[in-house]
């Protein structure tokens, strides 16, 4: 069971042809998807006294799929597609000859690159989105997320065919939810970012996380409270999160670069794009038992990505590393905002995978 599979599951209750309810969730005719970037289900049942309302609803999990990362994870839901075929494969990741940054939809290392002239947004992800096939079939559909999304590459690749509702901030995300389900057969999808922005920065379960916990927990309960009788609140994650206990920094270590034309990826999971077939034995000698360090064969083959496209596959990189434990791989000259942060999320741990899904009937 996937994020991927999430959506379809909602809209076979709206009556939309083609969704199929893979989950077994409540159907309903006005339903509200609040999606909480960060909130692994590990770190839930962690810390569940912070997050009463949460905590209480049916403690079930999914996995956001590979990797375990915002942009990734945003597109599977709005395409109900694994990033095997979708082709968001991460953070950062190689279309042609830039690397793109797909959170920003700038060139990587330089936010200041807008390549949606270049990259267009419609043409890196092709595939219809969910929404416009609801959209298509006469559901209200809408998404209510930060205002500087509105028209973001990213929002213009996988949430096409939703209504965009710009929020500054918890209280009309809130009542923008909730008027996104005020008439019959309506979806809304609902994003809140801010869990994990305090997690990359503090580590997650620090005093200032669990804060912010209770914070999103007083959300997600006054979304429920004011949703009209019937509806259907479901709430779910991105990805979780670790906190790092060991920095190796790629800059820094002449070994790592030898045959490595292009780094992408981010600090849980690296994309390798090589000039010689030596990098895969170097690196798995340098991290040993510190990361998986694959061909994207290897990878593909053992069922990473889900099925995998030739769109994708060309992204993905020669070599994929996806760290354990709570290592990292930071870039200090070329990824400097990350050399700070304490939380990391991408690879495949169950802290970083599993995602929790979780269902109040209004």
């Amino acid at each position: 069971m996937t994020i991927a599979e999430v959506v379809p599951s909602l809209l076979s209750g709206l009556d939309v042809p083609g969704a199929d309810n893979t989950l077994g969730l409540p159907p309903a005719r006005r339903v509200v998807l609040l999606l909480v970037d960060g909130l692994g289900h590990e770190l839930l049942r962690a810390h569940a006294g912070h997050a009463p309302f949460l905590a209480g609803l049916a403690p079930r999990q999914i996995d956001a799929g590979f990797p375990s990362s915002t942009a990734t994870s945003l597109a599977s839901v709005g395409t109900g597609l694994l990033s095997g075929e979708h082709g968001i494969v991460g953070y950062t990741f190689a279309v042609g000859d830039e690397v793109l940054n797909s959170l920003t939809w700038s060139r990587a290392g330089d936010h200041h690159h807008d390549l949606r002239k270049t990259l267009v947004p419609e043409v890196v992800q092709p595939h219809p989105t969910v929404f416009e096939r609801a959209a298509a079939a006469g559901v209200a559909v809408s998404a209510v997320a930060p205002i500087a999304h509105r028209g973001s590459g990213l929002t213009r690749a996988v949430l096409r065919g939703s209504w965009f509702r710009g929020a500054a901030g918890f209280g009309d995300l809130a009542l923008g939810a909730v008027a996104g389900v005020e008439q019959d057969r309506s979806f809304c999808y609902a994003y809140h970012p801010d869990l994990d922005a305090i997690g990359h920065l503090y580590g997650p379960g620090s005093p200032e996380w669990l804060l912010q916990l209770e914070f999103v927990d007083l959300l997600a309960s006054r979304i429920a409270a004011r949703l009209p009788s019937g509806s259907l609140l479901v709430v779910t994650a991105d990805h979780g999160m670790i906190t790092a206990d060991e920095k190796i920094d790629f800059d820094t270590e002449p070994q790592l670069w030898q045959g490595v034309r292009v780094i992408a990826g981010e600090p849980r999971v690296r994309y390798l794009h090589t000039t010689s077939g030596e990098v895969l034995d170097v690196w798995r000698e340098f991290l040993g038992t510190r990361a998986e360090v694959l061909t994207r064969e290897d990878a593909v083959d053992a069922g990473w990505f889900g099925p995998v496209s030739p769109l994708a596959a060309d992204r993905i990189g020669d070599v994929v590393v996806a760290m354990n434990d709570s290592a990292v791989v930071l870039r200090s000259q070329a990824e400097p905002m990350w050399t700070a942060m304490n939380g990391f999320h991408g690879s495949r741990t169950r802290q970083e995978m599993a995602i929790p899904l979780l269902v109040h009937q209004a």
